[in-house]
């Protein structure tokens, strides 16, 4: 079992930031793939964090694993490896390691994730990390997530296997959840019971229901999955207008 510093340590060779060529410390997102590992669409979500002057942190959770897309496809995104609460581990050990970074403005975060990277996050915003081994650490509870004042949720996983995923959270940001009309893998009716529940807990949640499939905003078709162009700007001019709505970052 990990220590966030030892789980940090391995992701962090895989980690790309993007933001202003300066040293200057700024707010950053932190963005995490879903079942299909790293695809063409987060580049353009960094680069939209970018121009309003964060940083955006992009995180491989499978490259320190030695896990290829092809073999995340068949084991990850079917539910044998990496469940959401074993995600969570990656997530609070890279605010572990990115608010030790210079550059950064570790008082102001926000979580991003698509898919799986959304369950990673809700179970990490929900999980008791007090109790030995939560999410897979062995101090999950040193990290604080005072930070984190907003989460990115792009079509989170909400399905059968997300067992956790009517667990009131307790850290409550304020949250953008995108719900994909023509998911597969839930119902918009689920989905927006699990967002209620969020709210319940006392965040502020807007929830978007986008016309399109499940990763509609990944530059590729694989039925039932189909990418969308003008969905996929439309989420990412509201990925950033939450940005901007979460802190001011300091000019470029």
């Amino acid at each position: 079992m990990d220590t966030l510093a030892t789980r940090w340590s391995r992701l962090e060779p895989h980690v790309t930031i993007v933001g202003p060529d300066d040293d200057r410390p700024r707010p950053a997102v932190l963005l995490f793939h879903g079942c299909g590992g790293l695809r063409g669409h987060l580049p353009r979500y960094a680069a939209a964090a970018k121009a309003r002057g964060w940083r955006a942190v992009i995180v491989d959770s499978y490259a320190p694993r030695g896990w290829s897309r092809q073999f995340a496809m068949a084991t990850v995104c079917t539910g044998l490896l990496l469940r959401g609460w074993e995600r969570a581990g990656d997530i609070l050990a890279t605010i572990h390691g990115v608010s030790a970074r210079p550059e950064v403005d570790a008082s102001t975060l926000v979580l991003a994730g698509w898919s799986h990277g959304g369950w990673g996050i809700m179970e990490a915003m929900s999980a008791d990390r007090e109790r030995a081994g939560a999410l897979g650490l062995v101090d999950a509870g040193a990290v604080s997530l005072e930070a984190v004042k907003a989460t990115y949720l792009a079509y989170p996983y909400v399905g059968v296997a997300a067992l956790n995923r009517m667990r009131p959270w307790r850290h409550c940001p304020k949250t953008l959840a995108v719900v994909a009309a023509k998911d597969h893998l839930t119902t918009v009716r689920n989905a927006e019971r699990v967002h209620a529940m969020v709210r319940n807990c006392g965040a502020e949640v807007e929830t978007w229901i986008a016309d399109g499939t499940h990763s509609f905003d990944e530059p590729m078709t694989a039925p039932p999955m189909r990418y969308d162009d003008a969905l996929c700007a439309e989420a990412i001019r509201r990925f950033a207008a939450l940005l901007e709505d979460t802190a001011v970052a300091p000019p470029v």
